[in-house]
């Protein structure tokens, strides 16, 4: 392992194995491993500089989260892709994300509306710098910052769940993309976030699951693509 997979020793101020769990839950997250990669208990162990025992609770716990396939040698794998899961992954966050925008149109403050702006304005220097883990981030802070806006813990927890279950497709998106900014407006990456800040300003919840839906659907669109190519 490396120390760009966002690895590194671990804090006492927790335990070992909840700092684990919470740093590979988080490289997960954002995409930092790629689909079908495995992960061995011995590199996490060396990586985390501490013992077998935590790393192997820790990646336990991921897989019963289904973010990662444990093997029967204990070794780790990053869920593989394909175009089945794709569908029904986005299928699912369709009808959850879609409603956590319906509620955060109806309810949204002004602190909300002022987050969301000023992350606009983050993901697009972001894209403008040619940055794209920035850029990527940018967007998922956007959604969060969005979910966490609807008032809904049951709905932001299941939300959060299927985001883990993303992170191999953001990885294949990640690298998708990084060629192409040299070449789009920053405001291109931009376009549905902008659509559902002004539906949420005008609390208009039917506008704003419409708008979510189609970012979600235009990831959607990009991934099969993707993996239509290398398969």
């Amino acid at each position: 392992m490396t120390r760009d997979d966002g690895l590194g020793p671990v804090s006492g101020r927790v335990t070992v194995q909840d700092a684990i769990y919470l740093k590979l839950r988080d490289a997960l997250l954002i995409g930092r491993f790629d689909p079908g990669q495995v992960l061995t208990m011995a590199s996490l162990a060396q990586g985390f500089e501490t013992s077998l025992m935590p790393v192997r609770e820790a990646l336990r716990r991921l897989a019963a989260e289904n973010a990662l396939e444990i093997a029967r040698n204990g070794s780790a794998r990053v869920p593989p892709v394909n175009l089945a899961r794709l569908s029904d992954l986005m299928r699912a966050r369709v009808a959850v994300e879609g409603l956590a925008a319906e509620l955060a149109a109806q309810q949204a403050s002004a602190d909300n509306l002022a987050a969301l702006k000023a992350n606009i304005a983050v993901h697009e220097a972001a894209a403008a710098g040619g940055s794209v883990g920035d850029m990527l981030d940018a967007n998922r802070a956007f959604h969060f910052l969005l979910y966490r806006a609807a008032g809904s813990d049951v709905l932001f927890q299941l939300i959060d769940t299927l985001w883990l279950r993303l992170g191999p497709y953001m990885r294949l998106l990640s690298v998708h993309v990084e060629p192409l900014m040299r070449e789009a407006e920053p405001q291109a990456y931009t376009r549905h976030h902008h659509r559902i800040l002004a539906a949420l300003t005008e609390r208009d919840a039917g506008r704003a699951r419409e708008a979510l839906v189609a970012d979600i659907r235009g990831t959607e669109d990009i991934l099969r693509k993707i993996i239509a190519t290398s398969t």
